[in-house]
């Protein structure tokens, strides 16, 4: 998931990695500048010049399942657009924000009913990106956080329900998934009984949200996806929500943000012999490997037990597997270790316990071993 929020990011630092993630902050300020902002239109120009750089190489954008950003110009069509008001969230009434409302760079200052905040927004002159003078242009609204109302998914306006345009016109728009280039979908954020993720904390209050309506809401938002998840796949796209990380097995165990090696020094035997079943999620998932620790502020060039989290993975992967790096924000250097690029072979069998704690598991090209009782391991190729 590379990111660079002072430009475009190079594509000569992203070759080698088959499976690649763009975050909305990358070229923010570039975006956050534009009159009005147009991240997607960036995110696709950065996807075209990584693909041209590294052909056949996957890249996946970012789209909030829950935020409405109005820096996405599909998103900011609808919110300054009055016809469209029932498929936003509102500042309760009679209630005083903990949030402003308005941009007072402008005069009169540009206020809005739909609930937003300013978590992470441009702002001007300073922000989470930095707009230029004389404010932020997002059109007649101001800049901020949005919100779908969840239980608006079947409302329809001008002949086209909130689902309808969330898939057509918000995930698969010319600069999404309709371009050819674009493979898939990062789906950050989702409703619990808490309220909506990474919103100010007092954004229930706020909205002046009811512990019914809060379990209503979440219940539309997991149903909602659903439908995103099956229609993504349906139209020969996939999401990062949809690897496998060591989560359960419903829609509603996504895949970890940063997730984190499978196999852990601690518990190695143990997590070998699960992950080496034949009906294992290992082998039945699209696996995402990370490597160690997997937290989100690690240091990507810091891969100390790389070598145990190649073998580990070699031992564990099922046919669809990735191995590499979660979310660890921008401007990040990432190292890609040469063994990454050596050919293994195919596997010839699932990995097996040759003694107590050691595992091996024989490759077209290779055999790979791992003795988790001295954590230790070997790849020796043929």
């Amino acid at each position: 998931m590379p990111c660079n929020n002072s430009g475009y990011t190079d594509p000569s630092t992203t070759k080698g990695w088959g499976l690649i993630d763009f975050d909305w902050s990358n070229a923010k300020a570039l975006w956050a500048a534009a009159k009005p902002m147009n991240c997607a239109e960036l995110l696709l120009k950065q996807v075209q010049m990584t693909t041209s750089a590294s052909p056949g190489t996957t890249v996946y954008v970012y789209r909030n399942s829950i935020k409405a950003l109005p820096w996405y110009t599909t998103v900011r069509e609808k919110l300054t657009n009055s016809a469209y008001a029932k498929w936003f969230l509102n500042f309760a009434p009679n209630v005083t924000p903990h949030v402003s409302k308005c941009d007072d760079n402008y005069k009169p200052p540009l206020c809005s009913n739909f609930y937003h905040d300013q978590e992470q927004t441009p702002e001007y002159p300073h922000g989470d990106g930095d707009c230029t003078a004389p404010s932020c242009d997002v059109g007649s609204v101001p800049v901020g956080e949005y919100i779908w109302d969840p239980r608006a998914w079947n409302v329809s306006v001008n002949g086209q329900t909130l689902g309808q345009w969330f898939i057509n016109d918000y995930l698969f728009d010319p600069t999404g998934g309709a371009n050819p280039k674009v493979s898939g979908f990062f789906f950050d954020d989702q409703w619990n009984e808490n309220g909506p993720t990474e919103y100010e904390s007092h954004s229930v209050l706020d909205m002046g949200l009811s512990k019914a309506e809060l379990t209503e809401l979440t219940n539309a938002y997991w149903s909602n996806m659903e439908e995103v998840y099956k229609e993504v796949l349906v139209r020969g796209k996939f999401s990062w929500q949809l690897l496998w990380t060591g989560q359960g097995n419903s829609i509603h165990n996504i895949a970890e943000t940063c997730p984190g090696p499978l196999v852990q020094k601690a518990s190695c035997a143990a997590d070998l012999r699960r992950l080496c079943q034949a009906n294992s999620f290992a082998q039945t998932r699209f696996m995402m490997y990370a490597f160690t620790p997997g937290k989100c502020n690690m240091d990507p060039s810091n891969l100390a037990e790389f070598e145990q989290d190649l073998a580990n993975f070699l031992l564990t992967r099922g046919p669809y597997a990735a191995l590499g790096h979660g979310w660890l924000g921008c401007s990040r250097k990432y190292v890609f270790p040469e063994a990454l690029n050596k050919d293994y072979g195919e596997p010839q069998e699932l990995c097996h316990e040759t003694s107590t704690g050691v595992f091996q598991r024989k490759w077209s090209k290779a055999v790979v071993q791992m003795n988790c009782n001295t954590w230790t391991s070997s790849i020796t190729l043929n």
